[in-house]
């Protein structure tokens, strides 16, 4: 798994490897005899209608479509036909429909943790703030560093959210059943959007290879949706707007891939249906950035990589268009977006098939992150530091947020220790899976310290693990904005039970009330006390009010619900 997309996790067993989101690299889904699937995108302008004709003129059959942005499922030969679509007038081109994006590794061994698993939990303190929970909040609250980081603890003592609110997770799914996300959970508005597809994810469960609603057998989404929204119901953790209604846009399949056409329709269905604000935190594959013309890339490569552009943005901007606020993780490759390196890793299936392209930062984009209207952000542990693997960029970055950070805190107790990291809920069928929760329930003996279990007075139980990433900062920041629109937002009667703010007034709010936090001086953090090599320096470009580490700076809920209001905005 590349660097970039390695979601660093608290150590476990070694079993838990297993539990790696992306496997053996997968091949197109075969249709019937040599006919295998593809992601077509109509060009601007051309009906639905001439762009089956188009489709069927380069030997294509339209098998389901997206008429919100021109997008369609097609079968095709397995030769021939991402070249023929990007040749036929009223096309921009085909795709192979095989996983292009792949969440973070959910993995829950931290290669580079020292000692053994389950080792004793350091205390820690946020800068200027107690180390210990706000009272009347949840019994692991106490844990969260990141909830006293953005004062999520103060704010919901003014607001909490509003449960006509909705923020989409497109991720790997919602455990519905924790007791933590199942008070918050939209079961009329959730969807899945990605049926498992057996060569890669394994067995169906279903008949239908459609997971059931409200399921999630990876973890990524779950963890992301219980930082974002997990209740304050006096049992385990609370999330950042306790109040607001979670909706699963289950985009990623239960192996971690992510299909263009699948993300595709969960942004659209989002703007379809008064969602909020959508959390996306991972990257597309096979490429790490998608070039439309890069001169190491065969033709067929680069017409691909053209639709996937193309396709993608159309999503994001009807998304945004039709009231979405949009998140994305920046990813973890330690890496300054607007200067990239030689991308070595690309395309990273089939195996074997990667080779060095020199990237042009004016063309290449990295996406979803790099798509129109996202709004991005980097990750910061406990000290308020950038996370050593977080990437980081004038170019992209909007806010910062607490993602964890195993190695923060040198020089004190909390270094290397499992509490610099990000603590949220878990599926327990995953935990079961990888051996970090036994039979009866119980946490093994390996795992303890990492993965914890609290129950309700009628014996229903959550449980609980640690994670780092990127993808653990970005839901810090979704779920301020869910404050946002809780403040600000208006009946909507398109949508009824619904409350929206149009994006870019909470994208205003967000980033006026964001802390500020100015570079390191001198200008460049260094990791080398860490223990990472000088690839890790960031240089910091900007000033106080916005630089390429925190942005705006570090996201505040507490200041996003008492503030004056930003400009444009009615109190």
């Amino acid at each position: 798994m590349r660097a970039r997309m390695r979601l660093t996790g608290a150590a476990v067993t070694a079993a838990v490897t297993a539990l790696a989101l992306v496997g053996p690299a997968p091949q197109a889904a075969v249709a019937s005899g040599d006919q295998i699937e593809y992601t077509v995108l109509a060009a601007r302008g051309v009906s639905s209608a001439d762009a089956a004709a188009a489709i069927a003129s380069a030997g294509g059959t339209v098998i389901a479509q997206n008429d919100a942005v021109g997008l369609f499922q097609v079968t095709a030969a397995a030769t021939g036909f991402v070249e023929r679509a990007a040749a036929t007038p009223g096309l921009v081109g085909a795709a192979h429909r095989v996983p292009i994006g792949s969440a973070p590794e959910t993995k829950l061994v931290d290669v580079e943790q020292e000692g053994p698993a389950g080792s004793q939990v350091g205390e820690f303190s946020v800068p200027g703030r107690p180390g210990t929970a706000a009272p009347g909040m949840d019994p692991l609250d106490d844990k969260l560093w990141g909830l006293r980081m953005v004062r999520a603890d103060l704010s919901r003592q003014v607001n909490a959210g509003d449960r006509r609110v909705h923020v989409g997770i497109l991720d790997t799914g919602m455990d519905a059943s924790h007791p933590d996300i199942s008070p918050n959970f939209s079961w009329a508005l959730s969807r899945n959007f990605a049926p498992d597809i057996p060569s890669i994810d394994g067995p169906c469960e279903t008949a239908s290879c459609v997971d059931a609603v409200g399921t999630d057998d990876n973890g990524h989404g779950t963890h992301v949706s219980g930082t974002i929204g997990a209740a304050a119901n006096g049992t385990g953790v609370s999330g950042v707007a306790p109040n607001v209604s979670l909706v699963e846009l289950k985009g990623g399949q239960d192996s971690g891939f992510f299909f263009l056409d699948s993300v595709v329709n969960a942004l659209t269905y989002a703007g379809d249906s008064g969602i909020d604000a959508v959390n996306m935190s991972f990257f597309l594959d096979p490429w790490l950035y998608n070039c439309p013309g890069n001169p190491a890339d065969s033709p067929a490569a680069q017409a691909e990589q053209r639709t996937i552009i193309a396709g993608m943005n159309r999503a994001l901007t009807y998304a945004h268009d039709h009231g979405v606020a949009l998140f994305g993780s920046l990813g973890n490759n330690h890496e300054d977006l607007g200067h990239p390196r030689v991308d070595t890793t690309s395309p990273d299936f089939p195996a074997n098939a990667t080779y060095p392209r020199t990237i042009d930062n004016a063309t290449c984009v990295d996406l979803p992150i790099e798509g129109p209207f996202v709004i991005g952000v980097s990750s910061v542990g406990p000290s308020g530091t950038k996370s050593d693997f977080s990437n980081y960029g004038v170019e992209q970055i909007s806010v910062a947020a607490p993602g964890g950070w195993f190695r923060d805190g040198f020089g004190t107790p909390t270094y290397r220790t499992l509490g610099n990291q990000i603590l949220s809920s878990y599926p327990l069928n995953v935990l079961r899976a990888s051996g970090a929760v036994d039979a009866d329930g119980n946490i093994t003996p390996g795992s303890v310290g990492n993965v914890f279990k609290d129950c309700t007075a009628a014996g229903v139980c959550g449980y609980y693990t640690y994670l780092q990433g990127t993808s653990m900062a970005s839901p810090h920041a979704a779920g301020v904005a869910a404050l946002i629109v809780s403040r600000f937002g208006k009946y909507d009667p398109a949508h009824p039970g619904t409350l929206r703010l149009e994006p870019w007034k909470t994208e205003s709010v967000l980033l006026h009330t964001a802390a500020e936090h100015a570079c390191p001086s001198p200008p460049i953090q260094s990791y080398v006390r860490e223990g990472r090599s000088t690839e890790f320096d960031a240089p910091c470009e900007g000033d106080l009010n916005f630089n390429g580490i925190y942005g705006y700076g570090i996201v505040d809920a507490f200041a996003a619900v008492t503030e004056p209001p930003a400009y444009g905005i009615d109190p």
